[in-house]
C-alpha cells in the first residue's frame, strides 16, 4: 500500500502510471465499490482550488484527488498557476475514486488597460505583489478545449520563466554575499518543477530553491533561524522560529518558504510585464471562447495568512463598488472566494454583490502546502451551503460542455437560457449529482437528454 501511494505521488512517473497506481490502490481497498454509497453528494465538503505539482504543491493530481477523498470530500478540482497540465489526470483520478471532478487554471491579469484603468493602476486588488494586477481563475474547462488552453498559456508561461530567471540572477548575488551556494536555475528550478511538462514556474519555486541553499548551510534546527537573522536580517517571529528549530518538522521546507517569501522575495522581485500579466479583457474573452467560466478571485482585507506567506494587508474591500462594476464590464461570469479566509461580514457583502451582479459563486481553498488541510467545513455553514450546489453545477457544466458545447452553463445557445442564472444553477446542480461519478463523461449525454425532456 505504501509503495502504491509513493507511486501515486511520484512526479517523475508518467500520468498514466500514477493513475494505474491509484486504480490499484482503490481496488485493493476492502470497501471497493461500496464506498460509492458513502458519498453524500448533497452535503459533503468540496474544494475547487487545489494546486498540484504543475504549479507549486507537494501533490500530483492523482494524490490531490486521493487526499481529497481521504479527507471526506465529495468533489475536488485542480487549479494551477498558468497551467492546465493537471486537468486530465485530475478528472481521471476523481473518476477512479468516485469523486466529482473539475479543473481550471489561475493567472494574473492587468486591470489598468481599460477605460477605468487609471483608477486601478495604483491599487492592490487581490495581489500582494503588484498594484493593478489581479489573480483570476478560469474554471470548468471542457476537456475538448484543453489543447487550445495549453496553447493560450504557453507564451504566458515562457514570459514568467524569463522573469524568474532574471530574479534568480539577483537572488544569487544575495546568496553569494552571504557566503552560500548559488542557485543553478536549470537544475534547482526548472528540473524541480513541471515546466517541461506544461507546468508553470512561480515565486514559490524560486523561494524553495533559495530555502534549499539555506538548509544546506545551516541544516534543519535552531541554527537556521539564527542564520536568517544574522545573514539576511529576517526575524521569523516566535511561532515560525519554533517550527524551524524543530529538526523533525515534516513541513519544514514549506514553513521556511513562507518566511522567505515574506522577508526575502521583495529584495529581488521583478514586476511582471504585459506579456505575462495579460489584459483582463483578453483573458475573459479567451475563457468565453472555450466555453469556460472566467471568475474574479475575491481576497478582501486579510489578517494572518493560512499559508504563512502573506502579511496582514488591505485589498479590495474599500473599493468593491468600483471593482465589481469593472468586473461586470469586462464580462466575468463568476466570483470565486475562500470562506475560511473571510469574516462573516465580508462573506455577506460579497454574496450580496454576486446576487446583484448576477455572478455565479465558486468556492475552494487554496491548497499548496503539506501543512494545509483539504477540508473546508465552512462550506457546510448555513451562509455557504449554496456553494455545494454551485460546485455540482460547475461539474455538470464541464462534463456537458465536453460532449456538447451548447450545454455549457453560460453558452449563448443553451436551451435553458430563458431561465434565470439561479434556476439554471439549481438545475445543473441536480444534474451534476446525477452523474455516475465513476464514469462522468459517459453518463453526461443521458442526463442532457433527461434535461431536454424535463426529467431533471
Amino acid at each position: 500500500m505504501n509503495d502504491l501511494k509513493e507511486a501515486i505521488n511520484n512526479p517523475l512517473l508518467e500520468s498514466k502510471e500514477r493513475l494505474t497506481a491509484l486504480g490499484d490502490w482503490y481496488s485493493s481497498k476492502s470497501a471497493g465499490s461500496a464506498e460509492k454509497n458513502k458519498i453524500d453528494k448533497a452535503a459533503g465538503e468540496i474544494n475547487n482550488h487545489i494546486h498540484t505539482i504543475y504549479s507549486f504543491s507537494p501533490y500530483t493530481p492523482a494524490m490531490a484527488a486521493l487526499r481529497a477523498r481521504e479527507a471526506g470530500l465529495v468533489a475536488a478540482g485542480s487549479v494551477d498557476h498558468d497551467s492546465e497540465a493537471a486537468a486530465s489526470e485530475m478528472i481521471a483520478a476523481c473518476a477512479i475514486l468516485g469523486l466529482g471532478g473539475c479543473c481550471g487554471f489561475e493567472l494574473r491579469v492587468d486591470f489598468t488597460q481599460g477605460p477605468n484603468g487609471a483608477f486601478f493602476a495604483e491599487r492592490k486588488l487581490n495581489n500582494p505583489d503588484s498594484a493593478g494586477c489581479a489573480y483570476i481563475t478560469i474554471q470548468g474547462i471542457p476537456s475538448v478545449e484543453l489543447e487550445k488552453t495549453a496553447a493560450f498559456l504557453k507564451p504566458i508561461r515562457e514570459a514568467r520563466l524569463q522573469r524568474s530567471r532574471k530574479m534568480i540572477e539577483t537572488a544569487n548575488i544575495i546568496l553569494k554575499d552571504a557566503g552560500l551556494e548559488i542557485i543553478d536555475f536549470e537544475n534547482d528550478v526548472i528540473l524541480k518543477s513541471q515546466y517541461n511538462n506544461g507546468g508553470g514556474i512561480t515565486e514559490r519555486h524560486l523561494m524553495a530553491a533559495f530555502a534549499e541553499k539555506i538548509i544546506n548551510r545551516f541544516k534543519r534546527g535552531p541554527d537556521l533561524p539564527e542564520g536568517l537573522k544574522k545573514l539576511f536580517n529576517i526575524d521569523p517571529g516566535p511561532k515560525l522560529e519554533k517550527l524551524l528549530s524543530d529538526r523533525d518538522n515534516p513541513h519544514y521546507l514549506y514553513d521556511l518558504l513562507g518566511v522567505l517569501k515574506m522577508g526575502l522575495l521583495p529584495r529581488f522581485f521583478i514586476q511582471p510585464g504585459k506579456n505575462e500579466c495579460i489584459n483582463a479583457e483578453a483573458a475573459v474573452n479567451f475563457a468565453l471562447s472555450i466555453n469556460a467560466i472566467p471568475a474574479y478571485s475575491y481576497l478582501g482585507d486579510v489578517g494572518e495568512s493560512p499559508t504563512g506567506d502573506k502579511k496582514a494587508e488591505k485589498f479590495e474591500d474599500s473599493f468593491l463598488d468600483e471593482l465589481f462594476k469593472e468586473v461586470k464590464r469586462l464580462g466575468f461570469l463568476a466570483i470565486t472566494y475562500m470562506p475560511p479566509r473571510n469574516t462573516p461580514e465580508q462573506l455577506t457583502r460579497i454574496q450580496r454583490f454576486c446576487a446583484e451582479g448576477n455572478f455565479m459563486e465558486i468556492s475552494g481553498v487554496d491548497i499548496n502546502s503539506s501543512r494545509q488541510s483539504f477540508n473546508c467545513p465552512e462550506v457546510l455553514s448555513p451562509g455557504c451551503r449554496h456553494l455545494l450546489d454551485t460546485t455540482w453545477a460547475l461539474i455538470a457544466h464541464e462534463r456537458f460542455a465536453s460532449v456538447n458545447s451548447t450545454w455549457g452553463l453560460f453558452s449563448p445557445n443553451n436551451p435553458l437560457n430563458s431561465l434565470s442564472l439561479q434556476k439554471r444553477i439549481i438545475l445543473y446542480a441536480e444534474a451534476g449529482k446525477m452523474l455516475d461519478l465513476y464514469n462522468p463523461q459517459e453518463s453526461a449525454p443521458d442526463i442532457i437528454e433527461k434535461i431536454s425532456k424535463g426529467n431533471v
